[in-house]
């Protein structure tokens, strides 16, 4: 995905400018960054353009990842062939790291944080010092305070993850359907109600415009919009 695809909204700005930080820090400063926030507040988009624009290494961790395959994956991202010894693959990512100067972005941490595979992120860093963008759930600071303390010690900044903002919202519609114009008013009643979800928002977006071009509208707000339903998530109620 190329930067210039990605909606500048709120949360990709956010970690755009923590890792630029990162990065440019003094070498007495830790390079570790962690933007945490719910489900659907659009971290990974963030991750995608922060990986883009700083060249970073990209990482998308999976509830089965091992030490072992956790390690495998940063190697392949990095197409380095692995050696025989997970010590030995740990050495490879972090000289690395450490040549390249690149940040390594790792996404949905929330699914190694409470395993033993958690470790070998302050392995990695204390091998090679370098610049490493955490992305994970609301709960990953408590979780990183109760079991990885060394690297909760290590963290250059917090980045909590924003709820969606009528301008957010605004910029994908804008971004996602250039062929009609939404009120603000209908934004504002689909933001409200997904309580700044973004990827519910994207959701709602795509069933107005698909209301919008079957009704032959090229504008739409909440007096067009009616009593249609605002998608939150929740299944309907059963109709007796």
């Amino acid at each position: 995905m190329s930067v210039n695809a990605i909606v500048p909204l709120t949360n990709v700005g956010l970690l755009a400018a923590a890792v630029s930080s990162a990065t440019l820090r003094p070498p007495e400063l830790p390079g570790l960054v962690v933007m945490y926030g719910p489900s659907g507040y659009g971290k990974s988009l963030a991750a995608a353009y922060s990986a883009n624009l700083h060249r970073a290494y990209y990482i998308q961790c999976r509830e089965s990842f091992t030490k072992k395959a956790f390690v495998i994956a940063m190697l392949r991202e990095m197409g380095i062939a692995p050696m025989k010894t997970l010590n030995d693959m740990l050495d490879q990512v972090a000289e690395q790291l450490s040549r390249s100067g690149r940040p390594m972005i790792i996404d949905d941490v929330q699914y190694i944080i409470e395993k033993s595979a958690a470790n070998i992120i302050t392995d990695l860093y204390e091998a090679s010092q370098g610049t490493i963008i955490m992305i994970g759930e609301e709960q990953v600071p408590a979780a990183m305070s109760r079991r990885l303390e060394r690297l909760h010690n290590r963290v250059l900044e917090w980045v909590p993850a924003q709820a969606a903002s009528l301008d957010d919202v605004r910029a994908l519609a804008d971004k996602s359907y250039p062929d009609i114009e939404i009120d603000d008013d209908l934004l504002e009643a689909v933001n409200d109600r997904v309580k700044g979800c973004l990827r519910r928002v994207a959701v709602n977006l795509y069933q107005i415009h698909s209301e919008a071009i079957a009704n032959g509208w090229t504008m739409i707000g909440l007096r067009e919009w009616g009593e249609r339903e605002i998608h939150t998530g929740q299944p309907p109620a059963r109709r007796g």
